[in-house]
């Protein structure tokens, strides 16, 4: 190599490692909650995102302070019984876990079962209707998965323990699947294209005989299999609930596309949809702030209408036809003809300012798909809706 050239690499890579040192964001400062409390000890029913919130102002932080005991099985899991502990190292905040005694259960059988589960991180009994039990599949899932073609015994639908006739399934027998029926799409609201088609669950199944056709056994029915409907591989439900919360990536922007649990108005412990998914870097665990505002709004004093007096309202002013809009004129340029005109031209007021963009709360990812995302709404001080845009957290 010349020796120049070998000069200016040796001194550029320190420069450019440097660079990127600084281009990496920060690290938030961790705010401790004001009645922290020095050790605790897990209890039943307890969720991290809770236990969280006990020792720190904001709970996605957790993973800026724990420190994971390599010396204890499942370091990363929390279970009751367990004692936290809260210390400095060089001023900066640390837990550190001690581990309870484990209870098993000897039976009559000599078959040791644990008595505790680890702490999920949050409130299972609320989610679990959405960890394996709902699904959003893209198009290209849609045509490459399993279907049902056919029910043994002459069936037209398939019923609780019911065979049903599968599509070319390899897996070996006894694996288990759900029955699912794709439904409506789930939509980009500013692109209108759609991100993925909501999947109706609409029955366990149990594989009998891999082939095609298949045959899988419906052991539990949220409603009777049709010829049509795809067949899923199930997920692990344990897997989609033991996660830590942390901030979402930097940059990474969305909205709320749709909530699940019918309901207008959207408020703490209610799941919603992202249009972000997988594909972009979402995971489960990752925390979102969510902000409502950026609506036009009329500025009642400057157009008058907050000093409105009924004895100068007039029948045929525009205020009372066309309330916070004005006539700016007549479509084609021609003048209205006998009786009321269906043809003028409506603006805006000037007399209009945007909403500023508040926080109304906190909302956690907990099952993310190809491209859209099911999150759990963790903490809303203010009422959350459909379309509301979601970014990471400012701390």
């Amino acid at each position: 190599m010349i020796p120049a050239i070998a000069s200016r690499r040796a001194a550029f890579f320190p420069a450019m490692v440097a660079a990127l040192l600084l281009a990496l964001p920060a690290a938030a400062t961790v705010q401790l909650n004001p009645s922290h409390p020095d050790t605790y000890e897990v209890q039943g029913g307890d969720t991290l995102w809770g236990i969280a919130g006990r020792f720190l102002e904001e709970p996605w932080q957790w993973p800026e302070i724990w420190e994971s005991n390599p010396g204890i099985r499942d370091p990363d899991l929390i279970y009751p019984g367990d004692v936290l502990q809260l210390s400095y190292r060089n001023g900066e905040p640390r837990i550190s876990l001690r581990r309870g005694i484990r209870t098993v259960k000897l039976s009559p059988r000599i078959r040791v079962t644990p008595l505790k589960e680890p702490v999920p991180t949050i409130p299972v009994s609320v989610i679990r209707p959405f960890l394996a039990r709902a699904y959003v599949l893209t198009k290209a899932e849609i045509d490459a998965a399993p279907y049902v073609v056919d029910f043994a015994d002459e069936h037209i639908l398939g019923g609780l323990h019911n065979v049903a006739y599968v599509r070319s399934i390899s897996a070996p027998a006894g694996s288990r699947f759900d029955i699912v029926r794709p439904g409506e799409a789930l939509q980009d609201p500013s692109t209108n294209e759609p991100l993925g088609y909501k999947g109706q669950f609409v029955a366990d199944a149990t594989l009998e005989r891999p082939g095609d056709p298949a045959s899988v056994k419906l052991d539990s029915v949220g409603m009777e299999a049709q010829i049509g409907d795809r067949v899923i591989a199930a997920g692990d439900e344990q897997e989609m609930q033991t996660f830590f919360p942390r901030p979402a990536p930097r940059g990474l922007r969305g909205r709320i596309i749709a909530v699940l649990d019918g309901v207008s108005e959207i408020g703490q412990y209610n799941v919603v949809v992202l249009n972000l998914g997988s594909s972009d870097g979402v995971k489960p665990g990752q925390v979102f702030a969510v902000y409502n505002g950026g609506e036009m709004a009329r500025d009642t004093v400057a157009s008058g209408e907050a000093n409105w007096n009924s004895r100068n309202q007039r029948f045929w002013s525009q205020e009372t036809w066309y309330g916070a809009y004005r006539a700016d004129g007549w479509f084609g340029d021609n003048e209205p003809g006998p009786g009321f005109p269906p043809h003028v031209k409506l603006g805006e007021s000037s007399t209009t300012f945007m909403l500023p963009y508040e926080q109304a709360g906190v909302l956690m990812v907990f099952r993310p798909f190809s491209r859209v995302s099911f999150a759990l709404v963790m903490k809303a001080v203010r009422a959350i809706h459909v379309l509301d845009t979601v970014r990471p957290p400012e701390t």
